[in-house]
């Protein structure tokens, strides 16, 4: 009688503890306290009085809505709230919500005191905004069924939810909807790079990364002003000090930087692509959105809400009526010599 060989099954790297750890990173380095979340004090002030409140009254908490730049903290502020309240939170985004009864699945599934967290707001179809104007005022949800003259309203009521939203872009919400986060509307703002670095000790204690204090000044002067940047250049710091079998050291972190193509103020290879093609094609502009973006090969967007907000922070670019325009400390940083008036028109 021939037995079945066993096979023995091996180990990819999502089955070890390190590849779990990797799985969940960005997860692990979230805070979970406020205490543990650096910056945006008068975020925190107000929105610990609005949950103090809440709590007080045994109401969910009024509609939030967070904006600002990518990676300044508006999940994770959404996520803090949720667990300070002890709330269940349901995640989405707006690209996600196609249909009216995609939002209506949602909604109906929602338990009382959930939060429902909607990523890019702003992308949100004006039809199913409609819809949702009920839901945040009165806890109901009105539905259509059927078409034409047999077409007929049903009203579902909702239990207490909060729904907090995220937006990098918030004039292109329309305005009835900013009304109605009564909760509150509050911009995040860029980070101080003391705040950048007490961030950095925090993410390099999870990490198990020795805390080596000029390594992670030298991080926090290139992360853009930005957790998320300072978070992704750590690891990355952190995985060539690995490779290489080099002590984590303000040399190595410098050594991995320059592999990433990360200058001495943060700018990445593509921030400088912008520059470099308004002064080599376009004489240092004024150019045009549009244009600039045929230019580079990338999309108007990204220019408009990735690359152009820490450009014009660094005061290495400008914007006017006429177009984008690269200043005098724009041309010194890239170690480039301004025109004159007449060599322009040559």
């Amino acid at each position: 009688m021939s037995s079945t060989p066993r096979t023995k099954h091996k180990k990819t790297l999502g089955d070890t503890p390190v590849g779990r750890e990797a799985q969940f990173l960005d997860q692990t380095l979230r805070p979970t306290t406020w205490n543990e979340y650096v910056g945006q004090k008068h975020i925190k002030d107000n929105v610990a009085i609005l949950l103090a409140a809440a709590r007080g009254r045994g109401h969910a908490p009024e509609h939030l809505l967070f904006h600002g730049p990518p990676g300044l903290g508006k999940t994770t502020l959404a996520h803090l709230i949720a667990h300070e309240t002890g709330a269940q939170m349901r995640a989405t985004s707006g690209p996600a919500i196609e249909r009216v009864g995609d939002l209506a699945s949602i909604l109906t599934n929602l338990s009382p005191g959930d939060i429902l967290f909607i990523d890019e707001v702003h992308r949100l179809n004006k039809i199913i905004e409609e819809v949702l104007y009920p839901a945040m005022e009165t806890g109901a949800l009105d539905i259509i069924i059927g078409k034409g003259p047999s077409a007929r309203t049903i009203q579902l009521e909702l239990p207490p939810f909060t729904l907090i939203a995220a937006t990098t872009r918030i004039a292109l919400l329309s305005g009835p909807l900013r009304s109605r986060f009564s909760g509150g509307t509050f911009k995040l703002n860029y980070y101080t790079e003391g705040e950048i670095q007490s961030i950095l000790e925090r993410s390099a204690r999870l990490l198990g990364i020795p805390d080596d204090g000029e390594a992670l000044i030298e991080i926090a002067k290139r992360s853009r002003a930005t957790p998320r940047t300072a978070n992704y250049l750590l690891k990355r710091a952190r995985d060539f000090a690995q490779v290489e079998k080099l002590p984590f050291s303000r040399k190595t972190v410098s050594q991995a930087l320059v592999l990433l193509g990360v200058d001495d103020v943060g700018l990445f290879p593509s921030d400088r692509v912008v520059i470099e093609t308004i002064i080599d094609k376009f004489d240092g502009g004024p150019v045009g959105l549009t244009t600039l973006a045929s230019a580079t090969s990338d999309d108007a967007a990204t220019i408009e809400e990735v690359y152009e907000p820490y450009l014009m922070q660094l005061g290495f670019l400008e914007r006017t009526p006429r177009g984008r325009i690269v200043t005098k400390r724009g041309y010194k940083h890239l170690g480039k010599r301004t025109l004159n008036a007449q060599e322009k028109l040559l």
